[in-house]
């Protein structure tokens, strides 16, 4: 059984064909999907999502992208919802200098708000990571974030960031792109990191994993990053399901 930890299902690619979507997860032994909600229209439809399905859970929080627009009230919101039994995680939060909507001192400050507020509903916190490993390894060390701990999404950084995130208390999750055959740094990280800390993930409808590369991500196609973790640890598929998922549902107290 696999776990996918991170997936936009709530995105408008799948208004056509959602229930074909999860109907393909469930039988490529997708067992359990956290949906991640980033603004108010995506955190409602990542609510309802987890009310329709018992296999979906939602992580809820505010992407740096768009930290100019969060209010007060929105983070009032999101910690409303954290209390509800299916919201396992807060996020996905962090730092993206790549897009230049959001200064990156709102970026900064909405960040440490949130992380702030996981430490007081003790959930575990999503990070998003764009451009920006430095700025996020010292407010996470500032903030004491280790305290809950979370997830490296999508992990894109070094070996040696990898390790340094672990020793604060996070989970390296790797999607799509370590099965490219030109992503070097996935490849060793998923080679170096040890099982136990690693997690697997989709980022649907984004970063689909090869042979697929190119096409609309989906929760089916974790297998395949599954796979490719395994074929460089020399390990079977079976032992990379299992591990993932126990790290997973250790993490977001799923029993």
């Amino acid at each position: 059984m696999f776990f996918d930890t991170h997936a936009h299902l709530n995105a408008e690619q799948y208004n056509e064909d959602l229930q074909e979507v999860i109907d393909r997860a469930l039988s490529e032994g997708i067992s359990n999907i956290v949906v991640v909600g980033f603004d108010r229209p995506t955190i409602e439809k990542a609510m309802e999502l987890t009310e329709k399905y018992d296999f979906i859970y939602a992580s809820v929080g505010w992407h740096p992208v768009d930290a100019i627009d969060m209010t007060e009230d929105d983070l009032q919101w999101i910690e409303e919802l954290s209390g509800h039994p299916k919201v396992v995680a807060l996020g996905e939060m962090g730092l993206d200098y790549y897009w230049d909507k959001s200064p990156k001192e709102i970026q900064k400050e909405v960040f440490r708000k949130q992380i702030r507020l996981a430490k007081k509903v003790r959930l575990p916190i999503v990070i998003h990571n764009r451009d920006a490993t430095a700025d996020i390894v010292e407010i996470l060390k500032e903030e004491g974030a280790g305290e809950v701990g979370g997830i490296m999404h999508c992990f894109s950084g070094s070996p040696e960031i990898a390790n340094e995130c672990v020793d604060m208390n996070f989970y390296i999750s790797l999607g799509g792109p370590v099965t490219f055959k030109n992503a070097k740094k996935p490849k060793e990280v998923a080679d170096v990191i040890p099982l136990e800390k690693l997690l697997i993930e989709t980022d649907c409808p984004y970063l689909t994993p090869h042979p697929f590369r190119g096409k609309r991500n989906e929760p089916s196609y974790v297998k395949l990053v599954a796979e490719q973790i395994a074929e460089i640890k020399g390990l079977s598929v079976e032992e990379v399901a299992q591990a993932t998922t126990e790290n997973a549902k250790k993490l977001f107290g799923i029993n």
